[in-house]
């Protein structure tokens, strides 16, 4: 004797989807304002808090500090570029820490394949998480020139001097923004390579702090190769290019190779970038 099982189709009352379809750049400026959020902290818990807002801190007391002095003195202690340079250790321990937040967390969890479906494209989650990193290293350190921009605003004497200040102050962003490129594509590129936000961590600080000793034992050469001595750096690659436009003081006299820092600054984004395309071309396939 055999029994006969029979399926039975039941209404749930499952309906397709009719609201609005936002698409695909939706997708990438919510990926970009949730890692800008990120970097900072933001819907986050209090100790994700702590650190990137303790660098916030920093920066900022550093900018009111230079423009209360220079204020009450009438002499100018820092230009807009030194700034930068003189915070660029604080900014490395920030990017050590907030780059490998933006990527180790979804390689450990494995949900790129829930980015990568349609409509946002690998190529998208790059550059989303570049803007965001870009866009935090220029408001850690464009938002307090702001404030040694008021300073300055207040203590001069006519409309020309005026306008000296808001073109140095313009200029000084000009150079926030091209640290800001270099340094966050070799963060990224870096912090690629592994899941593990420790050793993502490790490398970015090897690459930025270890090159410098590097770096100064060969701008002890002289000549050609010395003033070409700033190539092993990123950061003082971007001062490179600051020696040339202005007369920015750089770690390692740069002499008239100033144009190929500006090469070598445009190379390293490139290259980087493209390593990163490659890597989440084939990751999670």
């Amino acid at each position: 004797m055999s029994e006969t099982t029979t399926g039975v189709i039941h209404d749930i009352g499952y309906q397709r989807y009719t609201g609005p379809r936002l698409g695909r750049a939706y997708g990438v400026r919510s990926l970009y304002t949730h890692s800008l959020r990120t970097a900072f902290g933001l819907g986050r818990g209090l100790k994700a808090k702590l650190f990137p807002w303790a660098v916030v801190a920093i920066v900022t007391l550093a900018a009111t500090f230079i423009a209360a002095l220079e204020s009450q003195t009438g002499e100018q202690l820092s230009t807009y570029p030194e700034f930068v340079d003189a915070m660029g250790f604080v900014v490395m321990l920030l990017l050590a820490s907030v780059g490998p937040e933006l990527l180790t967390r979804d390689l450990r969890a494995r949900v790129l394949v829930l980015y990568f479906a349609r409509p946002v494209r690998r190529d998208d989650y790059v550059f989303a998480k570049y803007a965001a990193l870009v866009s935090a290293v220029f408001l850690l350190l464009g938002g307090p020139q702001v404030i040694m921009f008021l300073g300055d605003a207040f203590s001069v004497d006519g409309v020309g001097e005026f306008r000296d200040a808001v073109l140095a102050l313009l200029g000084g962003w000009l150079y926030t923004v091209l640290f800001a490129f270099v340094m966050s594509a070799v963060t990224l590129m870096i912090a690629s390579f592994t899941s593990r936000r420790a050793f993502a961590a490790g490398g970015i600080v090897a690459v930025f702090m270890m090159t410098l000793p590097v770096g100064g034992a060969l701008s002890v050469l002289g000549g050609t190769p010395g003033n070409l001595a700033g190539l092993v750096n990123p950061a003082w690659v971007v001062t490179g290019v600051g020696a040339w436009l202005s007369d920015h003081e750089s770690p390692v006299d740069i002499g008239g190779t100033g144009p190929v820092y500006a090469v070598a600054a445009v190379a390293i984004v490139v290259a980087c970038l493209a390593v990163l395309l490659a890597r989440y071309r084939k990751v999670e396939q």
